[in-house]
């Protein structure tokens, strides 16, 4: 579904991805995990095209789109939910929605308001609320939403549990579950190890902008020495 070969990003003069290479499988949830600045969110703004990279290969429903323009990359069906979430805070949540609004694609069940507010109860109750006046477990589930109202066969998610209640986390790990048994591919971009190991089947752990660990979410589990030197503080 999607393939990072050998990714080497800059800003500026700063070499932040180093040679990161990993494959996303239709149905599977795929973690990037890592300190700050150890370039989770670059490497997932140059799956998008937000970073063009310098090097590497970039694989998406079967096009070499590394390089390409942002809108023709969503085009495709690749939808990305910002750590910064980005709604339209004068828009009501059905207004957002309907912003996110792309045809369907063949193969995939295509996403409605009902259906998205089964997935987050939350959100069917509040419709005609201003995206301004929803709390931030709120936004992040209607920036997820609206990216879904674009029948995505793969989502880009940076930093979803950030800044958000437990409770409204659990709910974050119940929708991307739930994802995943609807076939899409889901990317994490986390920081908060136990969520991720709630949702994901594998992990990959960059270090620095390197490849430090890569493997099943069970094994990084069972793997006491790697959490410590790649993931504590």
């Amino acid at each position: 579904m999607l393939k990072a070969t050998d990714l080497h990003a800059y800003y500026g003069r700063a070499h932040i991805l180093q040679g990161v290479s990993f494959a996303l499988a239709a149905g599977e949830v795929l973690v990037l995990l890592g300190r700050n600045g150890a370039g989770k969110s670059t490497a997932m703004k140059s799956l998008i095209g937000l970073v063009r990279p310098r090097a590497g290969r970039i694989a998406f429903a079967g096009h070499e789109v590394a390089g390409w323009e942002p809108y023709r990359i969503a085009r495709l069906g690749l939808g990305y939910v910002p750590e910064e979430r980005r709604i339209f805070a004068d828009l009501s949540v059905a207004e957002n929605l309907e912003v996110g609004r792309q045809p369907a694609r063949d193969g995939i069940e295509p996403w409605t308001e009902d259906r998205l507010f089964a997935l987050f109860p939350n959100l069917g109750r509040m419709r005609t609320r201003p995206g301004g006046r929803m709390s931030g477990g709120e936004q992040q589930m209607l920036a997820i939403a609206r990216t879904l109202m674009g029948n995505p066969r793969a989502i880009l998610l940076d930093e979803p549990s950030e800044g958000l209640a437990p409770i409204i986390v659990e709910q974050m790990a119940a929708a991307i579950v739930a994802l995943k048994a609807a076939g899409v591919a889901v990317l994490l971009a986390e920081q908060n190890f136990h969520f991720a190991a709630s949702v994901a089947d594998r992990a990959v752990v960059i270090e620095s902008g390197r490849i430090a660990w890569a493997g099943t979410m069970a094994a990084l589990l069972a793997d006491d020495a790697a959490r410590r030197a790649h993931l504590q503080v």
